[in-house]
């Protein structure tokens, strides 16, 4: 029982036995990295330090960019489908400005599905353009006409 017990816990037990392995640590008294602990000089570590938060920078403006363009394709295909905004993508859009642009074979996509929309002449376009009022009282006329008619030339009525 005591074997299995050593090869669970030997490993992690150790760390303990060196009085919390302040002794042989490369890690600053801070628990941050020293340059002795990366093995360079401290000039070198200091411009290792100073890629790493050009680096960090370049990454965050490069992942807004990529937030600000999917915004844009999703308020773009809101638009195309005539669906609500969103406060977060115009608020991301902001944000970013005006360097975002739509990819250009998405917005190739988008004029030409316009295009297709302008040009065709399909019932379903022809009824979302059709003023509902005018049509209601257009079809309420054309019946009172109809009964006036009817019962002028109907005995029965």
């Amino acid at each position: 029982m005591a074997f299995l017990m050593n090869q669970m816990l030997g490993s992690k037990l150790k760390g303990f036995s060196d009085g919390g392995g302040e002794g042989d640590s490369k890690a600053g008294a801070d628990g941050k990295e020293t340059a002795e602990s990366k093995g360079m000089s401290r000039e070198e570590f200091e411009e290792y330090q100073k890629q790493l938060v050009e680096e960090k920078i370049q990454r965050d403006k490069d992942f807004a960019t990529k937030k600000a363009g999917r915004a844009n394709l999703r308020v773009a295909l809101r638009d195309k489908y005539r669906l609500p905004d969103s406060a977060q993508d115009s608020a991301m859009l902001q944000m970013a400005g005006d360097d975002v642009d739509l990819p250009e074979e998405l917005a190739k996509m988008v004029d030409e599905d316009e295009e297709e929309e302008e040009t065709d002449d399909s019932l379903l376009n022809k009824l979302q353009n059709m003023d509902l009022d005018t049509l209601k009282t257009k079809a309420q006329s054309t019946v009172t006409e109809l009964r006036q008619t009817a019962e002028e030339k109907c005995v029965l009525m």
